[in-house]
């Protein structure tokens, strides 16, 4: 069991490798800054959420805060009322109003606590909405960082294609030059062996009849000019 487990780990670290030396730089590029722009995206929205959730907080922080300031003004009327009423005399009216005082007052009791608990919330709020605002700030920055990042990569990965091809290129050049065309050395030998059956051909001519011939007229000829460039000399007093 522990053996088929390394073996699967083995074939598939391979794969990996394999599939990762595969890839084209220029497309691993483009999918890591599509990448960086869609979390970036996707942390604008939830910011967007945080920052609506500290808007409806404050509006809802505005109408406690209205609420209370209505229940207390209305308590302070039936307070009021109760307290003519009894001036008057209107034991009546003056119970009536005691009583709309109190459930007044008891409004203003829930609308207090009902602000007060608004208010930690909005405080809650206010700072989730900046840290949200702080990290969309922070990452919109490591996204340009990328997207200049993805300009410098580009601009090494044509220069290494340009060094490849020429590399390619003097690889194809120096082959050429060593297998293809002749060197210096075999074609200085081609000479020699050439010169050397020349010189054959002639010393095996020197020892055939027509060979020997050939020579004696030769010094003939040369015996011939020689007498005609003294007699020239002659004509031209030139004689020793």
């Amino acid at each position: 069991m522990g053996f088929l487990k390394r073996l699967w780990g083995y074939i598939k670290t391979l794969f990996r490798s394999t599939a990762e030396s595969a890839m084209d730089p220029a497309i691993e590029i483009e999918q890591a800054i599509n990448e960086a722009r869609k979390r970036d995206q996707d942390l604008r929205n939830q910011a967007a959420k945080v920052v609506a959730h500290r808007a409806q907080i404050e509006s809802k922080l505005e109408k406690a805060a209205d609420d209370v300031g209505e229940a207390r003004e209305m308590a302070k009327q039936a307070i009021m009322k109760a307290e003519q009423s009894k001036s008057d005399g209107d034991t009546e009216a003056m119970e009536k109003w005691m009583r709309t005082a109190q459930s007044l007052a008891m409004k203003l009791q829930a609308s207090e606590n009902n602000l007060n608990t608004l208010k930690g919330q909005y405080e809650t709020a206010v700072t989730q909405a900046e840290r949200a605002k702080e990290a969309v700030s922070q990452n919109a920055m490591r996204v340009q960082e990328l997207a200049a990042k993805r300009m410098e990569l580009l601009g090494s990965l044509e220069a290494a294609k340009m060094q490849e091809s020429v590399n390619k290129a003097m690889e194809s050049l120096s082959v050429t030059v060593d297998d293809e065309m002749p060197s210096l050395e075999k074609i200085e030998d081609k000479i020699e062996a050439r010169k050397a059956e020349a010189m054959a051909h002639a010393e095996l001519r020197e020892a055939t009849p027509e060979g020997a011939e050939a020579e004696l007229r030769e010094a003939i000829n040369i015996a011939q000019a020689d007498a005609k460039l003294d007699e020239l000399k002659a004509e031209l007093g030139l004689t020793g």
